[in-house]
């Protein structure tokens, strides 16, 4: 009887300890599959970086940045103020869909509360040399992404609108806020006058005048707008800067006129 009863016993455990084996495997993969989705959304949140970018071109060509290597205008790369070295993002602006893959090589920008400067080559596609600044959203990749020109993400409505996505790593370098919330606490003025520095039937002349301007005043905002004649014929407009005021943009229209380039403040949208 005692024999039995142990026998009993023992096979009792035996069914326990493996039900016990059969169980465990499962509750390992449960507790990983919970832990590899929350690092998951937490890697998400972290990579995703929103606010205003702004971009630096000629008048830094050949310089150090923060690296050490030479700035090249020409070149996909980008300032941060924290974003280690070498970091790759995909830049996109929501309101024209364009993307591009940027390196993180320089530290920057300390003004406007922007989160990135974009070499200009980077920057065109985006709409920031036209603007000036423009709001962007920026994932940060894997480091083995090609540079240059790519697909906007997919969920880029959910990137640009959900707060949930918004990053609070990369981020936060002012105790208790965001870059993000420091935009939309200091907003930048609308930047609504310009100045008019001559219209051109012949692209070249048009150039000619921008490369003069640029020469004498690097960091001033140059571009060509297309402005149509009564003929049909299409003309090249040379506009400079984006002012906040009439006033900032006539102080420059003088400094214009004193080296012979004559021009006319106006109002962007009336261009």
């Amino acid at each position: 009887m005692k024999l039995h009863l142990r026998l009993y016993v023992s096979g009792l455990l035996l069914v326990v300890l493996l039900v016990l084996l059969t169980l465990a495997p499962a509750a390992a993969r449960t507790r990983r599959g919970d832990d590899d989705e929350k690092a998951a959304t937490a890697a998400r949140k972290g990579t995703v970086l929103r606010g205003r970018a702004s971009w630096y071109g000629r008048e830094f060509q050949g310089r150090r940045t923060s690296n050490g290597e030479r700035f090249d205008r020409n070149k996909y790369t980008c300032a941060h103020k924290t974003l280690p070295f070498g970091t790759h993002l995909r830049v996109t602006n929501p309101d024209n869909g364009k993307s591009v893959i940027v390196r993180v090589s320089d530290r920057g920008p300390f003004r406007h509360q922007r989160i990135l400067d974009l070499a200009e080559i980077a920057a065109r596609p985006l709409g920031i040399v036209t603007h000036g600044a423009v709001s962007v959203v920026a994932e940060v990749v894997p480091d083995t992404t090609p540079l240059g020109p790519t697909d906007a993400p997919e969920n880029l409505a959910t990137l640009t609108t959900d707060p949930t996505e918004t990053a609070d790593v990369h981020t936060n370098i002012v105790a208790g806020t965001t870059e993000a919330a420091d935009v939309a606490l200091t907003a930048e003025p609308a930047a609504t006058y310009v100045i008019q520095a001559g219209t051109f039937g012949d692209a070249r002349n048009a150039r000619a005048v921008m490369d003069k301007i640029q020469g004498l005043e690097p960091k001033l905002l140059v571009t060509t707008v297309a402005a149509g004649a009564p003929q049909g014929k299409e003309l090249s407009r040379v506009v400079v800067g984006r002012f906040t005021s009439a006033a900032e943009a006539d102080k420059v229209r003088l400094r214009l006129a004193r080296v012979g380039i004559a021009g006319l403040v106006r109002q962007a949208e009336n261009l």
